[in-house]
């Protein structure tokens, strides 16, 4: 954040449940030892409200979220997962699809309501797939969804926010390093008086392709197999 002189005393990161920052926390100690970076988690709902009252400086949402005023930089790509009782018959495969869950209950708010009918083989939860490994249970497994559509990570800040340090996270984010000539550029505009440098910061409208900052977690598991089986009332 930036103090009432217009000088960084720190910067704020958000990030929606799901997302680690761990890498780039440690980057920022390497590069930026004395410069505090603080980190909290928001609810997917309260993303553009944190930023509008200016209590992140940047946030780390899953799209889609309303942009207008804000940039954004969409990075990576989320496989949609199945997630269910190890019980469970989707349990028993690599993977599923959509046809094979229009039979099931499927929920999407990961609560503790929710977790408890999943556990209990009442119902699916249809999740992305860092959320099911970051609330990972013994007594739950997850599937990747073969043919639903994923979602997407974006970087967002808005755009009346001057901190300069935002280009200095969004750099180690990019992944440029301590000594690359846009890192260097960046600081010495920091240096001459804070300014960004010019173009940066182009806010990715819905729909369009992420580009060179597009990530996607991980292959696809391919190959078919046999649906699962029918499933009749569960007593429980």
């Amino acid at each position: 954040m930036t103090n009432p002189g217009g000088a960084a005393d720190g910067l704020v990161v958000a990030y929606v449940p799901g997302v680690t920052l761990t890498k780039w926390r440690g980057v920022w100690r390497e590069r930026l030892p004395r410069v505090p970076l603080e980190t909290l988690e928001v609810a997917e709902a309260d993303v553009r409200r944190l930023l509008d009252a200016a209590g992140a400086d940047l946030c780390f949402a899953r799209l889609p979220v309303d942009t207008t005023g804000l940039h954004a930089i969409r990075l990576w790509d989320e496989t949609p997962v199945a997630w269910v009782a190890k019980d469970h018959p989707i349990a028993l495969f690599d993977e599923v699809t959509l046809a094979e869950l229009a039979g099931e209950t499927v929920l999407d708010a990961v609560d503790d309501a929710s977790l408890a009918r999943v556990a209990a083989g009442d119902a699916v939860l249809r999740v992305p797939q860092a959320i099911a490994r970051s609330h990972s249970r013994r007594d739950l497994a997850h599937r990747p969804i073969r043919d639903a559509e994923p979602t997407t990570i974006a970087l967002l800040w808005r755009a009346d926010n001057d901190n300069p340090l935002i280009d200095e996270f969004i750099g180690i984010v990019r992944g440029r390093t301590a000594t690359s000539a846009r890192t260097a550029q960046e600081r010495a505009g920091q240096t001459a008086g804070g300014e960004r440098p010019a173009g940066h910061g182009r806010a990715a409208g819905p729909g369009k392709p992420a580009g060179r900052h597009r990530a996607v977690e991980g292959p696809k598991p391919g190959g078919r197999r046999p649906s699962p089986p029918p499933r009749g009332r569960r007593g429980h």
